[in-house]
């Protein structure tokens, strides 16, 4: 297990600022379980929920936090390894050393721990508790909260998510620190594509050289590898096809820091040493769209805001080159532009690829009267909400050609008013075009994390020119 912690003053920071938030029974945080792959030994790699980690960096499954709302106390349940998990697995710190590191005030055995919770619930004491994102986590949470499991999903404390949410969106200094590192890693990886890519290869050969990279670091993958030629696919995981010249390979992939930070990074290269004529001009315009982004993102704006302007110049574009007609706000507002645009701009980034998630869209992307909107691709946009200094976030416009999207929406006449179907089929298939930075807010500007990672066309033609030296 992963044996980085911050300093033991930071979890009790911020366990302490959770308790003063919620002054209202206790708080009660589960670690993940082992999860088997085939069967129970042999499990997947573990790892640790990462609202856990944020409260107290311990990474060991099947272990519990409990705390004190009223008083700040935080209490680690759980067992230490037995000599057979030893045997297997070999040594490991004591749940009492673990606890040291993180600035936990005691430690108590799961028997005692149940016992505990069991006594106050008998006292109708409130337990708060985050939403469940795994089956397994119903089961546990509901034994030691004597609930049915179904139950368990519905009774989650929406004061706590929200809470969660408001402590964990605002990153501190250390945690730029892990995340710049993340950051970092996966920019190496890019390279990596960027100087190996070439025709003939299979896009297994060049993601196992980028997987390298993240392995060279003893660091894991956030997510898994998107490394393919039908870029217009938007989470590709398939790694079978050869690459061809005058193809497109689009790479969104990136690299966990050591405590589990994460970056999300996506760069679209072509195969060939160069763009083509309509892979520049569309590839210029999303990096346009990107870097309009990136400008006018900063404390008190809406990111829905941010993700409307970058639909409109996307759509400004796709005009001036013939692909839509019509008044660029008129096509926005009817939702056309998403035929080629269908995914929001961005989500939060941070112990999480989609920072938070686990908790709920509701609370981290949204707030207030702001609600997720019905319409396809806006529907899509997972970060709406007003930016704060000290949000990290993901801006990564794309712009796509789905056959089977095109193929559909001209088979129902929808938008062919706007929409010049014969001229996007004769540029079939194209594939997909997605840049990606990940960014800091800053009161009156963002700044991307990390060094930079080349996007623009002359930087990345020099770097492909090495992969046919």
């Amino acid at each position: 297990m992963n044996l980085h912690f911050f300093n033991p003053e930071i979890y009790h920071t911020r366990r302490s600022g959770l308790a003063l938030s919620i002054q209202d029974g206790m708080i009660l945080l589960a670690a993940n379980e082992e999860v088997g792959m085939n069967y129970r030994d042999n499990a997947y790699p573990f790892r640790q929920e990462s609202s856990f980690l944020y409260y107290c960096g311990i990474e060991r499954p099947g272990i519990f936090l409990l705390i004190d709302s009223h008083t700040g106390e935080s209490i680690l349940i759980g067992d230490d390894m037995t000599m057979m998990d030893i045997v297997w697995t070999g040594p490991a710190l004591t749940l009492n050393a673990l606890a040291d590191k993180s600035g936990i005030d005691r430690v108590i055995s799961l028997q005692e721990g149940y016992q505990l919770i069991g006594a106050l619930i008998s006292k109708k004491v409130p337990i708060h508790y985050l939403p469940v994102y795994r089956g397994d986590q119903s089961f546990v949470l509901g034994k030691i909260l004597q609930q049915p499991p179904e139950q368990i999903a519905q009774n989650y404390s929406q004061r706590l998510a929200l809470e969660v949410v408001k402590m964990r969106e605002i990153k501190s200094p250390e945690e730029i620190i892990q995340l710049t590192e993340a950051i970092r890693t996966s920019g190496n990886m890019h390279k990596v594509m960027m100087t190996t890519a070439k025709a003939g290869m299979t896009e297994a050969n060049i993601m196992a050289g980028i997987r390298a990279e993240c392995l060279r670091n003893n660091v894991d993958l956030p997510y898994p590898i998107i490394l393919t030629i039908n870029g217009q696919t938007l989470h590709n995981h398939s790694y079978s096809n050869i690459l061809k010249e005058g193809q497109l390979l689009l790479g969104d992939f990136a690299a966990e820091s050591p405590m589990h930070y994460s970056g999300d990074i996506t760069r679209t290269i072509p195969v060939s040493p160069t763009f083509s004529g309509l892979q520049s001009d569309i590839y210029s315009l999303v990096l346009a769209a990107l870097k309009q982004s990136i400008a006018s993102a900063k404390q008190g704006i809406q990111y829905i805001d941010i993700h409307l302007n970058a639909a409109k110049l996307i759509t400004e574009g796709l005009i001036s080159l013939g692909f839509l007609s019509g008044h660029p706000d008129d096509l926005v507002e009817q939702g056309v532009h998403a035929m080629f645009f269908p995914h929001g701009l961005g989500h939060p980034l941070g112990l999480d690829v989609h920072d938070m998630e686990a908790i709920g869209e509701e609370y981290t992307g949204y707030e207030g009267e702001l609600k997720r909107s019905s319409q396809f691709g806006l529907k899509s946009l997972r970060l709406a909400k007003t930016l704060k200094t000290g949000m990290v976030l993901t801006v990564e416009p794309g712009i796509y050609f789905i056959p089977e999207l095109i193929a559909l929406w001209k088979s129902e006449n929808k938008f062919k008013d706007f929409i010049q179907y014969d001229k996007i089929e004769k540029v079939l298939p194209f594939g997909g075009i997605r840049i990606e930075d990940n960014v800091l807010v800053q009161d009156d500007h963002v700044q991307v994390i990390g060094p930079p990672i080349p996007k623009e066309i002359i930087e990345i033609e020099l770097l492909r020119s090495e992969a046919y030296q």
